[in-house]
């Protein structure tokens, strides 16, 4: 053990690693030492930052915790602290069922942590961070909670109402980070397009999106999780226009079957869905959309799947994710449906669909070959240099293998001609 040296572990989404970005920068401003995401405890104490969001991941979020816990049982490791989505929803529980754990802290209250350490709560730095990404991209997060009523959905019970963080407020936080070197930044929300309507009355995402494209030193935007009912459609044409906007956008959809969107309350049409995605594809050409489906959902019949399947092979998403149904406490499908989709039933649909995009990701990729593309450089492996595209989002998205015939530089932009196309990745050189 290292006195003076916190190790914080982050599980789930971005959202929850700005939170733990945030706790770090105040825990370095009172003097200790922080490691993220370590392997084993290797400090005095430990914070987990846990999710809560469905089945697998409250359950690794537990595996964790006990992890650690009996690491101070086994005296190394002093103190244990637990925050985030998992311990806001199940507080009483928790500490029920593993009192080796020092404080549980929910989404909101983890500052108090910091006050329990016996330490300041530094207010001039509430929106500096300690980046764990690597020092040329961010996230910002725009705001927090959900006004949805999605049926499948446990983050409105954890996370409460929408509340949208001001737009000067915002900037300053990338006006910071610009001044640290910070390029490239991906906005995100639980739901980026309800973005503004509780402070201003309006859909106000176009606006923030415009504004902080102007701002000199911002070269990459990326936008990840909307919502495609009343999509402030404004914003298309902000992506068209601005270069530093990347043609992306992270939309997840769920379903396509009138049945199954009506069933989760989605609040869309199967036409609606149609329509919305011909008006990206035809106000931004060359777009590449992210969206994510689940499958398994309470009533959902072989025929809504096979009308999902059918959708995604005519639709050709760039980019797709999908997860089998989890029957979480409290929501509107937990009190109303009985769990009917076997969970066998479930993995072999979600199977069969990312089989689908798999061969439909490997076209996407082939059809850029000789093309050259502007790719960021993230890090050095033995063999290649790894960036992205403008078309890719870190961690979720594919990578640019480049071949080391030049010596390139960890943050900094270059043109790369794609050689090579595999699924998820591309091949290329650096264009002269």
């Amino acid at each position: 053990m290292v006195n003076n040296k916190i190790d914080v572990v982050t599980l789930g989404c971005s959202k929850n690693l700005v939170d733990s970005e945030l706790l770090m920068r105040q825990l370095i401003a009172n003097g200790y030492t922080v490691e993220h995401d370590p392997e084993t405890p290797r400090g005095d104490i430990a914070v987990i930052n846990t999710c809560g969001f469905i089945g697998d991941a409250k359950e690794e979020s537990i595996n964790m915790i006990l992890s650690f816990a009996e690491a101070k049982k086994r005296n190394k490791l002093k103190k244990l602290f637990v925050m985030g989505c998992l311990s806001e929803r199940y507080r009483e529980e928790l500490l029920e069922e593993i009192p080796e754990v020092d404080g549980f802290y929910g989404k909101f209250d983890w500052k108090s942590l910091i006050t329990d350490l016996g330490k300041s709560y530094y207010k001039e730095w509430e929106f500096d961070r300690s980046l764990s990404t690597p020092s040329h991209y961010a996230y910002v997060k725009i705001a927090e909670g959900c006004d949805r009523t999605c049926a499948y959905c446990s983050i409105p019970l954890i996370t409460g109402k929408y509340r949208s963080r001001p737009i000067e407020e915002v900037e300053e936080e990338i006006r910071r980070f610009v001044g640290k070197g910070v390029k490239e930044f991906q906005f995100i929300a639980q739901d980026l397009t309800y973005y503004g309507l509780d402070l201003y009355r309006q859909m106000k995402l176009p606006e923030l999106v415009e504004r902080v494209s102007d701002m000199e030193g911002v070269e990459w935007i990326r936008l990840h999780y909307a919502y495609p009912t009343h999509f402030p459609t404004d914003l298309l044409r902000v992506i068209r226009e601005r270069d530093n906007v990347c043609n992306y956008l992270d939309i997840a959809l769920q379903h396509i079957s009138d049945h199954m969107l009506k069933t989760m309350r989605r609040n869309i049409t199967r036409q609606q869905t149609i329509e919305l995605i011909q008006r990206f594809r035809e106000e931004v050409p060359g777009i590449h959309l992210r969206t994510t489906m689940m499958v398994g959902h309470p009533g959902e019949t072989e025929q809504d799947y096979l009308e999902l399947l059918e959708f995604v092979e005519k639709t050709r998403f760039e980019r797709l994710g999908a997860f089998p149904y989890s029957h979480e406490e409290d929501t509107h499908s937990y009190r109303h449906y009985s769990d009917d989709v076997p969970a066998e039933v479930k993995q072999e649909r979600m199977h069969k669909l990312m089989q689908l995009q798999e061969g439909i990701a490997l076209s996407v990729n082939e059809a850029k070959v000789g093309e050259t593309l502007k790719v960021i450089v993230d890090r050095e492996d033995p063999e290649y240099y790894v960036g992205r595209t403008e078309f890719d989002s870190p961690e979720v998205d594919g990578e640019v293998l480049i071949d080391k015939s030049r010596v390139l530089e960890i943050g900094r932009f270059c043109h790369v001609k794609i050689n090579a196309a595999m699924p998820f990745d591309l091949m290329g050189t650096v264009s002269v």
